[in-house]
C-alpha cells in the first residue's frame, strides 16, 4: 500500500535512458508519474503507459516534487534552473552538473558552462557518496563510463593502494544504445554487425575528467588511460581495468577489501574467485557485478559491468531518488 506519492516528471522520456526511467518509475510504488517529454515524439503515446508525450515547453513544472532531466548537456541546465525556482528537486542524468567546476566543465566540453550558479552539485553514485544523497535538492546522476570505472576501483583506492606513477588504464565498451537514439550513419545496424571500434582513445573522451574528479576527490594523484569502445549488441557496459599497486599485495588482501567494502551493498556484487564478470550478469538488471585478478603482487585485472541504461542511468537516477526523498534506497529495484 502507498503511504507517499511523489509527483515526478521526467523531460527527455524517449531515449534510452528516459525510456527505462519511465519503466522504473510507473513501476515504484512511491511514484505518480506527471508527465514525460519529447519533442520529437509530443502526442505519442507512452509505451506501458497511459500518458502521451508532451513537448517540453508544454510540461506541467509546478507542482511537482521533482523532475528528472534526460536531455543534453547545455539544455539540462536550463530546466534544472526553471524547477529549482520552483521549488522541485532535480535528478540530473546529463552532464551539466557532474563536474565541480566551470573551469573543469569548459576543459572537457569547449563551452562555458550555462548555468554556474548550479556548481558543485552532489555526486550521485551513492555506494561512494551515499551521505552527501539525503534531502539534498539537486543531484547530478553519473554517466556510465565513470559509474562503472568507479565501483570496479573504488576498493583499491580506499584501501590507498592505487599507484600514482602508473597509469589507470580502462578499457572499456559499451553497448550501441551508449550513443543515444539519434540516428547517425556510423551506429546503424550494417555497419555495427560484426565490427568492433575503439573511439575517442587516450586521454580525449569527456569522461575521463569526471573519472578523474572522483578519484582526485579520494587522494588518487595520477592519471587515467581511457579507451572506449562500441559493441555491436544494444545494452551494456564492461570496464576491463588494469590497475597499478603502490606497494605489494597478497590476493586474499585484495580479495578482502573488494568483499568488505561492498558486503551491505545490494546493488554491488563481487564474484567468487575464478569467475568474471560478463555483461550478462548486468544486462537489464540495476546492479553492478565485479570481478577481480591479481595478477600479481603490483596489478590487479578488475573486471566491471553494468547495463548503460540502468545503473549507468536509469536506476542509478531511481536510486538517488530514493535517498532524496528518505525511502529506502532500493525501492523499485529488487
Amino acid at each position: 500500500m502507498k503511504t507517499q506519492s511523489i509527483k515526478a516528471g521526467v523531460y527527455g522520456a524517449s531515449g534510452y535512458a528516459g525510456q527505462d526511467l519511465v519503466e522504473l518509475l510507473c513501476h515504484h510504488p512511491h511514484v505518480e508519474l506527471t508527465f514525460a517529454t519529447s519533442n520529437n515524439s509530443a502526442n505519442v503515446p507512452i509505451p506501458g503507459t497511459n500518458r502521451r508525450y508532451v513537448a517540453h515547453d508544454d510540461a506541467p513544472l509546478a507542482g511537482n516534487d521533482v523532475v528528472f532531466l534526460s536531455l543534453p548537456h547545455m539544455t539540462a541546465s536550463d530546466v534544472a534552473v526553471q524547477a529549482l525556482a520552483q521549488g522541485v528537486k532535480v535528478i540530473d542524468l546529463s552532464a551539466d552538473m557532474r563536474l565541480d567546476t566551470p573551469e573543469r566543465y569548459h576543459a572537457w566540453y569547449q563551452v562555458e558552462h550555462p548555468h554556474p550558479e548550479l556548481l558543485p552539485t552532489p555526486y550521485g553514485l551513492p555506494e561512494i557518496n551515499r551521505a552527501n544523497l539525503h534531502g539534498v535538492a539537486r543531484v547530478a546522476v553519473p554517466g556510465c563510463y565513470p559509474t562503472t570505472t568507479l565501483l570496479g576501483v573504488y576498493p583499491l583506492l580506499m584501501a590507498g593502494v592505487l599507484s600514482d606513477v602508473a597509469p589507470l588504464i580502462v578499457d572499456a565498451k559499451s553497448g550501441i544504445t551508449g550513443a543515444g537514439r539519434t540516428p547517425q550513419l556510423q551506429f546503424h545496424f550494417p555497419e555495427m554487425f560484426g565490427n568492433f571500434a575503439p573511439y575517442k582513445p587516450g586521454r580525449v573522451h569527456r569522461h575521463v575528467g569526471e573519472i578523474e574528479q572522483e578519484l582526485q576527490r579520494r587522494g588518487y594523484g595520477g592519471q587515467v588511460v581511457f579507451v572506449p569502445h562500441l559493441l555491436p549488441v544494444d545494452r551494456g557496459l564492461m570496464a576491463s581495468i588494469y590497475a597499478t599497486l603502490s606497494h605489494p599485495c597478497t590476493e586474499a588482501q585484495v580479495r578482502e577489501w573488494y568483499e568488505q567494502t561492498y558486503a551491505t551493498e545490494p546493488l554491488v556484487q563481487v564474484l567468487p574467485v575464478g569467475e568474471l564478470a560478463t555483461l550478462h550478469h548486468a544486462v537489464r538488471k540495476n546492479n553492478c557485478t565485479i570481478s577481480v585478478t591479481h595478477i600479481n603482487d603490483h596489478l590487479i585485472h578488475i573486471t566491471s559491468v553494468t547495463d548503460n541504461l540502468r545503473k549507468g542511468a536509469a536506476s542509478q537516477a531511481v536510486q538517488c531518488f530514493n535517498l532524496m526523498f528518505g525511502l529506502e534506497e532500493t525501492t523499485g529495484l529488487l
